[in-house]
């Protein structure tokens, strides 16, 4: 009886965590479906169309500007096409709206090592440790891209991924 109640906690433990540490950075497609430009948006991105998916995302804000998703999307494709220093001001106003979006952490530490700035990549690295519970990919990507931009003594930096 024991076992069977212990294995049933582990189990509601498990379920909720995983409510607890599930992703704010990545929508969930049901958000998508209800906006047909974002959704749009996130193809682009998923296609490599960079300038078409800045133009949805703008879109999008036009419409809702407290869409911290959208605002961290139009960061990452503003990056992707090549202005990380544009990009940065547009994922801080994506963490004013969404402080614990682990997404736009990741991708602004990105920007500042793109920059040249490893204390501030290193501040979101900071952030993201407390924010994952458990190992997330978020932080594991960004520090990916520290210890690559460390070791590298600056040579390395983050390039275009996929999201």
């Amino acid at each position: 009886m024991r076992l069977m109640v212990a294995l049933m906690m582990t189990g509601l433990l498990f379920g909720t965590a995983r409510g607890v540490v599930a992703d704010p950075g990545k929508p969930s497609a049901p958000s998508a479906q209800e906006d047909p430009t974002y959704a749009e948006g996130v193809n682009s991105v998923k296609r490599g169309d960079y300038s078409a998916a800045i133009h949805f995302f703008e879109a999008v804000i036009a419409k809702d500007d407290r869409n911290a998703n959208a605002y961290n999307w139009l960061a990452y494709s503003t990056r992707q096409s090549g202005d990380a220093a544009k990009a940065v001001p547009i994922y801080e106003k994506a963490l004013a709206i969404n402080p614990k979006h682990r997404g736009a952490h990741e991708y602004i530490g990105e920007a500042f090592l793109v920059l040249g700035d490893l204390p501030k990549a290193k501040e979101h690295l900071a952030v993201l440790d407390k924010l994952c519970l458990f190992p997330c990919e978020e932080y594991s990507d960004l520090k990916k891209a520290v210890r690559d931009y460390e070791t590298s003594e600056g040579r390395i930096r983050p390039t275009g991924k996929s999201n």
